[in-house]
């Protein structure tokens, strides 16, 4: 095999130097909010296994890019609002990565830096299929 330029653990670090991370007692806090959309990039069985943030606009990770371009035949209108989209999903890889890609396509968000992990544990509410 041959060795990788860049591992996947130095393409997150690369991507959590350049964007904003919101620490999880503070995305808590803005649940329920109007003016905030939380995006949860997670696979629909991670949703169903372990439930999700009430609220919470389910967006697959490979879907973003074209889902907030509003010249992609993909695009979703909840992208076109002006609110603040916080992203997540379970541990904060997914969503540094996808966030640090939206920044560079002009796309103002940010990421819930410890994902879904840390969540309940922190008295984060959580709705369950």
């Amino acid at each position: 095999m041959t060795p990788l330029k860049i591992s996947a653990a130095e393409m997150v670090a690369t991507a959590r130097a350049r964007i904003e991370e919101v620490e999880t007692k503070d995305a808590i806090s803005m649940v329920g909010r109007e003016d905030v959309v939380i995006v949860d990039l997670r696979d629909v069985r991670e949703r169903e296994r372990s439930g999700y943030i009430p609220g919470s606009f389910h967006c697959p990770r490979g879907m973003a890019e074209f889902w907030v371009d509003p010249e992609s035949p993909y695009f979703k209108e909840v992208f076109g609002q002006d609110k603040t989209f916080v992203f997540h999903c379970a541990s904060g890889w997914r969503s540094a990565l996808t966030v640090a890609t939206l920044n560079g396509m002009g796309f103002p968000c940010a990421h819930l830096r410890e994902g879904f992990s840390t969540w309940e544990a922190q008295g984060g509410p959580v709705t369950r299929s």
